[in-house]
């Protein structure tokens, strides 16, 4: 055997295997996304998503104090509104009274040292559950008006923002939101107090199931094919992840993960460089995992950290995960 064929003595030792990895797995690298609703006693199970709730404002002490103890440093809130009533355009997702301005005036009194991002997306509060506003057209089809769809998203992140969220982060995948946000940022002297984390390449993925029970967020109608990435396009990812940098994004993120590995990694070697690069491992990558972990394929905390040192391998600085509560206690141990 020649020389350099022997490798495994760099990594035979479990101290010399973390210097193999390119950086170090920290607690402070996992943002927690919770759900909130609008029933402030809520604590309920989310049957396609194992060990996640629903969380009405007053049960989020409850959650939020042990974590915080433990160690969590960041949450990304998304609403779940049941009781309101949903229009055309998403009304109740910049209500004063709804659960995300709520939570994030909550957090930010109860735990100052905890991060707060906000999910910014139409989907939950639209009576048609997509992503902006639909115009009905003469031959009868309908498609998204992505300008007035972009006025919209802009006005919600600018009220998330104004009460107090620390980072906003467009989901929608409209055309030109990030530009508008980060104006109107600017525009109400928010534009260097408030971090923008875009959803730049948001594939469309059969991934997003569990979330949808979770949001209330499934489509009554079509799919969102037409605004979200198609699974293959990976120049397609290129060019958003080119225009959301040129627009303003501080944090560009790839959705979901472990299926995109290889956009993230183009991202931190080429295209994003200089930016915090996020990972979000949606809920139908950790359902899968808790499923065959469940089904004796393989241990859970061995699998779910497979999977979290493979997305920091191809580039993620920070990782949006369900398992976050377990890391928080994983890597005490």
């Amino acid at each position: 055997m020649d020389i350099s064929s022997v490798l495994q003595g760099g990594y035979h030792h479990p101290l010399s295997r973390e210097w193999q990895s390119r950086r170090e797995l920290t607690k402070n690298m996992f943002m927690y996304p919770i759900f909130i609703t609008d029933e402030p006693q809520a604590e309920v199970e989310i049957a396609s998503l194992p060990g996640q709730k629903r969380w009405g404002i007053e049960k989020l002490d409850r959650l939020l104090a042990p974590l915080v103890q433990k160690g969590l440093r960041s949450v990304i809130l998304f609403g779940v509104p049941v009781n309101c009533q949903k229009d055309p355009h998403g009304g109740p997702a910049d209500d004063p009274s709804g659960p995300v301005i709520q939570a994030i005036h909550l957090i930010r009194k109860q735990y100052p040292s905890l991060y707060i991002a906000c999910d910014v997306c139409l989907c939950e509060y639209t009576s048609h559950g997509h992503c902006g506003y639909l115009v009905h057209n003469p031959d009868g089809s309908t498609t998204i008006d992505n300008a007035a769809s972009v006025k919209r998203i802009a006005q919600v992140a600018l009220a998330y923002a104004k009460a107090g969220a620390h980072c906003v982060a467009p989901s929608d995948m409209m055309d030109g939101r990030v530009k508008a946000i980060k104006r109107a940022l600017i525009e109400a002297g928010l534009g260097n107090r408030c971090t923008l984390m875009s959803y730049s390449a948001k594939f469309a993925s059969a991934m997003y199931g569990p979330f949808r029970d979770a949001a209330g967020s499934t489509p009554s109608f079509g799919d969102r094919k037409c605004y979200q990435l198609p699974p293959g396009a990976h120049g397609l990812a290129q060019r958003a992840i080119i225009r959301d940098i040129a627009e303003g994004a501080d944090i560009i993120m790839v959705k979901p993960a472990l299926p995109y590995l290889d956009v993230l990694s183009q991202a931190r070697d080429r295209l994003a460089p200089s930016h915090p690069l996020a990972a979000y491992q949606v809920s139908g990558e950790y359902a899968m995992i808790v499923a065959g972990a469940r089904a004796g394929v393989y241990d859970l905390r061995t699998m779910a950290f497979e999977s979290v040192n493979c997305i920091v391998r191809a580039g993620a600085t920070l990782i949006l995960s369900y398992f976050t509560p377990e890391f928080l206690d994983w890597l005490d141990s």
